[in-house]
């Protein structure tokens, strides 16, 4: 391997989420993560899932329709971004869904599937895709919003939050072979980037294709790469 790391402590994030509501209570500021999934074959689940597809008709924007969704359908097939947020009509997750989704079709040209997760049901993620996104809506949704309502997703993950019953911003790449690649686990209070979240998956998908090679800091297609060699390595140091 290029190199590894070990966690030895769960790490802790500390910081002041604002809560969803001015009449509730706010969210625990100290949240103790467990440690790292990467490298780990991804938990499998199958759960209903929320569609929005868009019609030829110009009088109908989109339908929605309810299915199951199974991870197992992505092995040997696709990578896969999966990753997890609080609530449906809330604040920052639709500007993350969203975003997401307006970049649908490159992470589809990357043979990639989006997949979000919350512990809303299926139901209330039917009615938030039909709510205009100037309303706090998302509109045309790309890519399936799955029920975690047992949150055993959650849990199995590693990002529920027990005490509040909601997950937080966790995110992972799994790859064809359905192992976790990359995971990285935001407080409630932070949005994620998509433009991050290719750049990962482009530099982990290169790295795949080619094992003599690493990516440094930053790496984007077309940037020079590293061999993880004393010597060979070198040649990268002399170049920047």
């Amino acid at each position: 391997m290029a190199c590894s790391a070990t966690s030895s402590a769960a790490a802790l994030i500390s910081s002041k989420p604002r809560a969803f509501s001015s009449n509730s209570k706010p969210f625990s500021q100290s949240l103790s993560l467990p440690n790292p999934f990467t490298g780990l074959p991804a938990p499998l689940l199958s759960r209903p899932a929320s569609f929005s597809l868009s019609r030829a008709s110009p009088s109908r924007k989109s339908f929605v329709v309810k299915a199951t969704v199974k991870l197992s359908e992505y092995i040997g097939k696709k990578y896969v971004i999966l990753f997890f947020y609080p609530l449906d009509f809330t604040f920052v997750c639709p500007t993350e869904i969203t975003a997401f989704s307006d970049r649908y079709e490159e992470f589809e040209k990357l043979n990639t599937e989006i997949l979000g997760v919350s512990i809303d049901s299926v139901f209330s993620h039917l009615a938030w895709v039909q709510t205009d996104r100037k309303s706090g809506g998302l509109g045309d949704l790309k890519y399936p919003l799955i029920s975690d309502v047992t949150k055993t997703i959650a849990k199995a993950y590693g990002v529920l939050i027990p005490d509040q019953g909601i997950a937080l911003r966790g995110l992972f790449i799994i790859d064809k072979e359905g192992i976790i690649q990359h995971s990285t686990i935001n407080n409630l209070a932070i949005g994620r980037s998509v433009d991050e979240t290719m750049r990962t998956l482009q530099a982990l998908q290169y790295v795949q294709e080619n094992p003599d090679e690493v990516c440094p800091a930053g790496w984007k297609p077309g940037e020079k790469s590293m061999k993880p060699d004393p010597k060979l390595s070198k040649d990268y140091f002399a170049a920047i």
